[in-house]
């Protein structure tokens, strides 16, 4: 099965994977003088056995009680996030999901959250018990806040984004909640 949408979910890619069958999520986006892009957001490739024989293990381990022990096929990355940082770093992530289908790609140095262009870069700072999020937001659009959102537009570094957001409690979070919508308004 293939879906085609101009936006995803965070849920609908991994409600993708909790499926037995093969689906492909596709993101169109229509551009000036009719020019058509497709982009695959996800792929999950199911099961080569027959629906009905899936049906029917299904059904033989929910009786037996294993259909609860099953991990779920979709996980953060791994060590995405230090242990001291973990829970601010879910809330996070959902915060930058909320809004629509956001591709998160896990790379060497960050995390990108992107839809056809990074809209946010995630650094996390153990030492300092802060996570550090690069917004694509023109600095110069923002009231700066001394020890919450600094401009980078001049000072190199890691990931994309031009406006850092310093994020070290969930009211941290909960002020940041505008300039994620804008910088995904953005992308």
């Amino acid at each position: 099965m293939v879906c085609i949408a101009a936006s995803f979910s965070h849920h609908d890619r991994v409600a993708v994977h909790r499926l037995h069958e093969r689906i492909d999520l596709v993101r169109y986006r229509v551009f000036d003088e009719g020019l058509l892009r497709l982009l695959l957001i996800e792929s999950a490739p199911g099961s080569p056995s027959p629906a009905p024989a899936r049906r029917q293990r299904r059904e033989r381990e929910m009786a037996a009680g294993a259909g609860g022990d099953r991990k779920p096929s979709v996980q953060a990355p791994p060590g995405a996030a230090p242990a001291c940082l973990q829970d601010l770093y879910a809330e996070l992530d959902e915060a930058l999901t909320a809004w629509g289908e956001v591709e998160v790609a896990p790379l060497l140095h960050y995390i990108a959250y992107r839809r056809m262009v990074n809209l946010a870069s995630v650094i996390f700072r153990p030492k300092h018990e802060v996570i550090l999020v690069y917004l694509r937001v023109g600095p110069d659009t923002v009231e700066l806040e001394e020890g919450f959102s600094r401009d980078m537009h001049r000072i190199s570094h890691l990931g994309t984004g031009d406006l850092e957001v310093r994020i070290a409690s969930a009211a941290d979070l909960e002020k940041a909640g505008p300039l994620i919508r804008r910088a995904f308004e953005a992308a």
